[in-house]
């Protein structure tokens, strides 16, 4: 690999990690909409017209799943926070090749180079 080449991957990197670093609102989350039952007797829900959509989050936290509900007049931030999670994932994608190929290349003398 050339010192071009390293360079190039070195400030391809730290763009990568600036970039990660401008994502605050990370939600490692999925959206769906859910219709619910309630419990008043005689509601128009337990006769088939179920209240609802409520947009919810399904989320998985230190292996436990759980549904979180996404207030009204939110839903369009609360996918920007789950794109958000997305991108991340694909910038730390990238991250993990780049960092890969800098740890298994030699320099031009055929020497291990640091990274």
């Amino acid at each position: 690999m050339s010192s071009e080449e390293l360079q190039n991957l070195l400030s391809e990197r730290d763009a990568l990690l600036n970039e990660l670093s401008s994502l605050p609102h990370i939600v490692r989350a999925s959206i769906f909409e859910k219709y619910d039952v309630c419990s008043r007797p005689g509601c128009k829900c337990h006769k088939g017209e179920k209240h609802g959509p409520h947009a919810c989050f399904k989320v998985s936290i230190a292996g436990r799943q759980f549904q979180k509900y996404i207030p009204k007049g939110r839903r369009q931030q609360a996918e920007a926070a789950v794109s958000e999670y997305r991108r991340a994932l694909q910038i730390i994608d990238r991250i993990t090749a780049i960092n890969l190929e800098l740890i298994c290349s030699k320099d031009k003398n055929g020497q291990q180079r640091d990274f």
